[in-house]
């Protein structure tokens, strides 16, 4: 699987992690295998969000391709745990999902969950990917993931094939402030 990477862009210190079980700092694209026919299918898709009136950004900007960190480029939420969804229109098998927070400082980000459903409620058919929520502080189950700096690398989810039509993913702020950021979030899958 290939995708296009932003440019590297540290700015300001790097902040304190004191984050137990923080993952090794990712410093190359993570080589991933996915069946043949796997394409993205999030690129310009419907995205909605818990928070209606986002602090910075529009979150149609989530799926638009653009992964650069700089001003423009981001989308900022409110504090608490908050969710972005992509509806991918069609419920298929899903192999991988990127997802980039905010990569021009070394942040971590708090629970951040990674889920997949064909209930546009997440109510019923829910699928956890990803769970790094190690103390269940966002009451959706505790999870065994580790936290994970972010890089321009972003974070590769595995898909496993889990069929679904929406892709949700939740965090709870970062290490650097109570927001929560995105900018790109890519779900690649095989339609059928």
């Amino acid at each position: 699987m290939k995708t296009e990477l932003p440019e590297e862009v540290i700015e300001g210190s790097p902040r304190p992690k004191g984050v137990p079980n923080l993952s090794p700092e990712t410093k190359k694209f993570p080589k991933f295998l996915v069946p043949e026919g796997t394409v993205l299918l999030s690129k310009d898709k419907k995205v909605t969000s818990s928070d209606d009136y986002p602090i910075l950004g529009e979150v149609a900007q989530i799926t638009d391709g653009e992964k650069e960190a700089g001003e423009g480029f981001f989308v900022e939420l409110t504090e608490g745990t908050q969710w972005v969804q992509i509806d991918l229109e069609k419920s298929s098998p899903l192999y991988a999902i990127l997802v980039w927070h905010f990569h021009s400082q070394k942040r971590v980000y708090h629970d951040v969950i990674v889920q997949v459903s064909d209930d546009p409620e997440f109510k019923s058919g829910v699928t956890t990917l990803f769970n790094n929520d190690y103390d269940d502080s966002s009451k959706l189950g505790k999870g065994t993931d580790n936290p994970y700096l972010e890089t321009r690398y972003g974070l590769l989810v595995n898909g496993k094939g889990t069929k679904g039509r929406y892709v949700r993913l939740y965090s709870k702020g970062n290490t650097s402030n109570e927001m929560n950021n995105y900018i790109e979030v890519e779900v690649f899958g095989k339609p059928e």
